[in-house]
């Protein structure tokens, strides 16, 4: 071992450990020339200055060496064979699958300057239905010097390279500094400086969230423990039938748990295994039957809402209908809501009306009611919802799909009010609201849309292109 060996492996140690990098001899960024300059800039020898990395966290070096360590090489629609996928196998699919949600949520793991997650968003918002569908797209990366860049949202010609003709003219703009990215695709994106081989970023990694995960070119140059814990979040947070595309050097071998491998042309990629059915459960033995039903009905409700907050419709639809001859109202508004969230607008519509006719005041029943019709009859959306709001001043919901109707049309004013009214209530809004008709999205992340939202609407004008 040479002088200059030692340093050197100590170097790789703490890059592994802090990083989960694995480095090989032959580095296709030389992490030498890197140590000796990070010790010069703090005016330390190379030893004092791995000294210091060990002895203490040091986030902001940490993430400095991220940066001067990354390979950065990308550009939009890069390995076009699993854009083609994505857009004929996997979208279809997933809209289908999310046609009572109205959202699509992916994640770029690895995403550099921002050409991935662009990509992506792009791919989705050219595939949805309609313009009531939400896009959600998170790109991580430990390289804050990368995401600084993809928040710039401009791009030189060069990075554009495979992108189809059409694709650069309907979603990008020329300028002086380069190709801005269309304002409605850089809304659709959020990043989130995450190193990997920290622990799990609750921004990102939630169960059943994402339909689509590319993580592309990124295993190969982590540890083996890196790369299990990884995997293991990606596994987890990806919805069943969701769909992970990686790097053509990675692979999950040819029976990866749970997945699936599928061939598109000349690539492939692995989708998410649906959980398998419990097994039936053994008939009991006869037991005199006891005036129990107003506790299993309790019981179930509180079952089913459990299970449309983890997205598990199917399962939460089967559930309330098991109480349904009870007719207490709030098992028909959780069944009305799961109507809508399969699509059968009609049965959703019905439902909803029924509670209104039953006498009383019922706010949720017009909120579903004018979820029901936003897509074909935004005005009587528009009027349902002003109804819920004037029947609960407290209501966040209502206000909060008001804004969004407003923006739609244009009316930046109107959208202003409610969007400002929606942020101000959603910090008192019942779990239980939020999980009828929050769509899958949190608190958190519906109060970010509504400022997402407010702020467009009151600097723009409220115009959308």
């Amino acid at each position: 071992m040479t002088n200059t060996d030692a340093p050197l492996i100590r170097f790789r140690g703490i890059l592994e450990r802090r990083l989960g990098w694995t480095t090989a001899d032959t580095e296709a960024v030389p992490i030498l020339p890197v140590l000796a300059a990070r010790a010069a800039a703090h005016r330390l020898s190379e030893t004092a200055y791995l000294d210091r990395l060990v002895a203490q966290l040091w986030p902001e070096e940490t993430a400095l060496l991220a940066e001067r360590l990354s390979i950065t090489e990308t550009y939009f629609f890069r390995h076009g064979d699993q854009f083609r996928a994505l857009a004929e196998r996997v979208l279809p699919e997933r809209l289908r699958a999310r046609a009572g949600q109205r959202v699509l949520r992916l994640l770029s793991v690895g995403c550099s300057s921002g050409e991935e997650p662009y990509s992506l968003a792009i791919s989705a918002l050219g595939a949805r239905p309609g313009r009531d569908w939400i896009v959600s797209v998170v790109g991580a990366d430990a390289n804050p010097e990368m995401l600084r860049r993809a928040g710039r949202a401009v791009y030189s010609e060069w990075a554009l390279r495979e992108t189809p003709r059409d694709v650069r003219g309907r979603w990008f703009q020329q300028t002086e500094g380069g190709f801005a990215v269309d304002p409605e695709v850089v809304r659709s994106v959020q990043f989130v400086e995450h190193n990997v081989a920290e622990p799990a970023e609750p921004r990102i990694w939630q169960t059943g969230r994402y339909d689509v995960i590319f993580c592309r070119n990124l295993l190969m140059y982590l540890t083996t423990a890196t790369v299990t814990g990884l995997i293991g979040r990606i596994t987890d947070s990806l919805a069943p039938g969701g769909a992970l595309f990686l790097g053509h050097t990675d692979s999950l071998g040819s029976d990866p748990r749970g997945f699936t491998v599928e061939h598109f042309g000349d690539t492939a990629f692995y989708l998410r295994d649906s959980p398998r059915a419990a097994e039936p459960t053994r008939p009991r033995a006869h037991v005199e039957a006891r005036p129990t039903a107003a506790p299993v009905e309790i019981d179930a409700y509180a079952k089913a809402l459990e299970l449309l907050r983890d997205e598990r419709f199917v399962e939460a639809f089967d559930v309330i209908t098991t109480v349904l001859p009870r007719r207490r109202p709030r098992e028909l508004l959780l069944h009305g809501v799961l109507l809508a969230q399969r699509g059968r607008l009609a049965e959703a519509r019905d439902a909803a009306r029924h509670l209104i006719d039953s006498g009383g005041t019922h706010p949720d029943a017009h909120q579903l009611l004018g979820f029901c019709h936003e897509v074909d009859e935004p005005d009587q959306a528009a009027g349902q919802y002003r109804l819920a709001a004037f029947l609960d001043p407290g209501f966040a919901m209502p206000r909060l799909r008001l804004g969004l109707l407003a923006r739609r049309r244009n009316d930046g004013p109107t959208a202003s009010v409610d969007l400002s009214a929606a942020l101000e209530l959603l910090p008192r809004e019942t779990e239980e609201r939020i999980t009828l008709f929050g769509g899958g999205f949190g608190r958190l992340t519906l109060s970010s849309l509504c400022r997402t939202e407010l702020d467009a609407a009151t600097t723009r004008g409220g115009n959308r292109r």
